[in-house]
């Protein structure tokens, strides 16, 4: 009987040996050495595809997707987003010259961020970043300051805070009116900053965007985001007399880490939402605006796995079972931070009957150096075996470090049978080139 995974393009072969975009994980870990990150470039593509098709079949042209590229920063991402005609979202001065260096065209792009630095604002308008996402009063007259000085009218978006808890982890949760981003409806402060965003002369108000959080699987929470939303852009019309361009609906898409995920349908998702905010502004009168959704986690998480070599395995009787492996919260820290499920198993013995269950762990000198807990193992798990990490394609390069003085792994990219680095792995002489 053929095993199944949680992520379609993860399969296993007759030699026993997990499969990823079809190419043969063992294979790839003796081009190429462990720990190695390895990306799915067609499911990457599939997933832009899905969104689109699905944001075009709501509102034609008046809509566009925005990759929110924290998720997955690096330069090959964004030629990839470059090449399928999607808008990104940036939240760093690292991200927006990663994003020039590789191409992207950074009028089609988004910056973010609950505190830019006057360093940062000088450096998107020296780079012509497209549309500046205000969280605030303070970060609304820097803009408008450095604007004034240069002579010219920038585009913004003003975050707005809805009000909902989406009831994920509290870690990614950012539409509850007491979250550090942006201007809350509830409290009066949305309304009052749309008001002073209207009288500065060298800004142009394009319109709002809101976050709800992350790994949300229930259409109905985006919703009433919507609503919520909609609502807010009549009552401003009726009130101030400004009737919003864009509306950007941010991301939050769920995807499965374990076999007890539920499978979101993304393209039903969108559709319904679209039809839901087109029923809307009917209903309330004002005119569509143009809708952005700014997806990451669901655009690159099934698309990575991260690849171990097991070292120590330690045995504690009537206590618990140690796989050690050579990576850990270096490659993978969100086990660390917040608990993040993930399915782990072995990729040199995948038909082999998992009867232990054991924690898997790095190789840091951190007692919370765990990648995941009680994760069922082949008794014969031994030193040399290869443990294969899935759904990592988001916020596992991004929040990799050099704690311990460790090297990050690579990135090698797989498409059509082939496989090639995109991010080289680091050397020792890497993690010194900054110190004098």
């Amino acid at each position: 009987m053929e095993r199944t995974f949680i992520c379609e393009n993860v399969t296993s072969n007759e030699s026993g040996h997990l499969c990823f975009a079809s190419q043969d994980v063992i294979n790839l870990t003796a081009k190429y050495g462990t720990p190695l990150y390895l990306m799915d470039e067609e499911r990457i593509r599939q997933r832009c595809h899905t969104f689109k098709d699905a944001i075009h079949t709501c509102f034609g042209d008046n809509a566009y997707i925005a990759y929110a590229s924290k998720a997955a920063s690096f330069k090959e991402i964004y030629r990839i987003m470059k090449s399928e005609g999607m808008y990104v979202d940036v939240v760093s001065c690292g991200e927006i010259y990663t994003a020039s260096q590789a191409g992207f065209p950074l009028r089609n792009s988004l910056f973010h961020s609950n505190n830019k630095t006057d360093d940062d604002i000088k450096y998107a308008m020296d780079n012509d970043v497209g549309y500046f996402v205000v969280d605030n009063e303070e970060e609304l007259f820097a803009i408008q300051k450095e604007a004034k000085k240069r002579n010219i009218t920038q585009k913004i978006l003003l975050r707005i805070t809805p009000g909902i808890d989406s009831h994920t982890f509290a870690a990614v949760a950012t539409g509850k009116v007491d979250s550090k981003f942006g201007s809350a409806i509830k409290t009066g402060q949305a309304e009052q900053i749309t008001k002073t965003a209207l009288n500065q002369k060298n800004i142009k108000l394009s319109g709002y965007h809101c976050h709800i959080g992350s790994q949300i699987f229930s259409t109905e929470v985006f919703l009433r985001a919507a609503k919520i939303m909609i609502d807010f852009i009549a009552d401003i019309k009726n009130t101030v007399g400004y009737e919003t361009n864009i509306l950007d609906m941010g991301g939050g898409f769920g995807v499965r880490y374990l076999p007890t995920d539920p499978v979101i349908d993304i393209k039903s998702t969108i559709i319904s939402i679209g039809e839901t905010i087109k029923e809307l502004c009917k209903t309330v009168g004002v005119k569509l605006p143009t809708i952005i959704f700014e997806p990451g986690r669901s655009i690159v998480a099934d698309a990575g796995m991260t690849v171990y070599t097991v070292g120590t395995v330690k045995r504690i009787p009537e206590f618990v079972n140690y796989v050690s492996v050579d990576g850990g919260m270096t490659d993978n820290v969100r086990y660390a931070m917040y608990k993040s499920n993930y399915t782990l198993v072995t990729a040199n013995k995948i038909d082999e009957t998992c009867n232990i269950k054991a924690s898997i762990v790095g190789r840091c000198c951190e007692s919370g150096d765990i990648i995941q807990e009680n994760v069922p193992m082949p008794s014969t798990v031994c030193r040399g075996d290869t443990i294969a990490c899935l759904t990592t394609g988001a916020y596992n390069y991004s929040m990799a470090s050099n704690y311990n003085r460790i090297p990050r792994p690579p990135i090698v990219m797989l498409k059509g049978g082939k496989s090639r680095i995109v991010v080289r792995r680091e050397t020792l002489s890497d993690i010194c080139n900054l110190d004098e």
